[in-house]
C-alpha cells in the first residue's frame, strides 16, 4: 500500500538521521555558528542524498550503485580530504558573537557540500541494502511510484529530525556562552577531522598497508 511505504520511509529516514556522525556534527556546528537555516539546509543536503540512495537501492539500479562502489577509492579519498579541510577550518574559526546575515549563496553551498559528501559515500547505499534486508523489504524494480514514495518518506523522516534539531538549537543557543561555543567549535572540528583521517586509514587497509 502507498501509505505504508511512505510511513515506512519516514521511519527509516528518522532511523538513519538520528545517529550523530561527522556530517551531523557539521550540521550542528553550522547551526550554532551561522544560524539555524544553515544547519537546516545542511541537513536537507544529507536528507536528499539519503532519499536518492533509498530510491536507487529499492529499484535495484545496479548501474549507479556499481559505479559508486567501483570508484569508492577515489570518492572516499576526495571525501576524506574535504572532511579534513572542513574540520580544520571549523577548529581554527572563532565562533561569531552574532549570527551572520543569511544569504542564498551560502545556503546553497551548505546544501551542496553535505549532499555531495553523503551521495559520494558508497556506505550510504550499502546501509540501505542492509536496512532493506533486515526489514524484509523486497525489491521495487520497475515500480517507480512505489520507490518514489519510499524515498519521499526517507526524505521526510530525515528532514523532520533535522528540523526538530534546528528548532532545539535555536531555542537554546542563547544559553551557550562564548567560551562554550568555542569549545563546541574545537571539539566538532577535531571530530570531523578525525573522521577524515579514519577514511584515509581505511584506504590504507584496503591497499594492504599496515597489516
Amino acid at each position: 500500500m502507498p501509505i505504508e511505504l511512505l510511513l515506512l520511509g519516514i521511519i527509516i529516514g528518522l532511523m538513519v538521521a538520528v545517529p550523530v556522525g561527522p556530517l551531523g556534527l557539521l550540521c550542528v556546528n553550522r547551526a550554532l555558528s551561522r544560524g539555524p537555516l544553515y544547519g537546516l539546509f545542511s541537513g536537507m543536503g544529507v536528507a536528499t542524498a539519503d532519499a536518492l540512495a533509498a530510491g536507487i537501492t529499492a529499484l535495484g539500479m545496479t548501474l549507479v550503485s556499481d559505479f559508486l562502489i567501483d570508484h569508492q577509492m577515489f570518492l572516499r579519498t576526495v571525501g576524506g580530504i574535504f572532511l579534513c579541510y572542513l574540520g580544520i577550518k571549523i577548529y581554527r574559526t572563532r565562533p561569531a558573537t552574532q549570527i551572520p546575515v543569511v544569504d542564498g549563496g551560502g545556503l546553497a553551498r551548505a546544501y551542496a557540500t553535505t549532499f555531495l559528501l553523503t551521495v559520494s559515500n558508497p556506505v550510504t547505499l550499502l546501509s540501505f541494502v542492509a536496512i532493506y534486508a533486515g526489514w524484509g523489504i523486497r525489491s521495487l524494480s520497475g515500480r517507480y511510484l512505489a520507490a518514489a514514495l519510499l524515498a519521499g518518506g526517507v526524505f521526510s523522516g530525515s528532514v523532520l529530525w533535522w528540523l526538530a534539531l534546528e528548532v532545539g538549537l535555536l531555542l537554546f543557543r542563547d544559553r551557550f556562552s562564548y567560551s562554550a561555543l568555542g569549545w563546541i567549535h574545537r571539539i566538532s572540528g577535531a571530530a570531523i577531522t578525525a573522521a577524515g583521517i579514519v577514511i584515509f586509514l581505511s584506504l590504507w587497509g584496503d591497499f594492504g598497508i599496515g597489516h
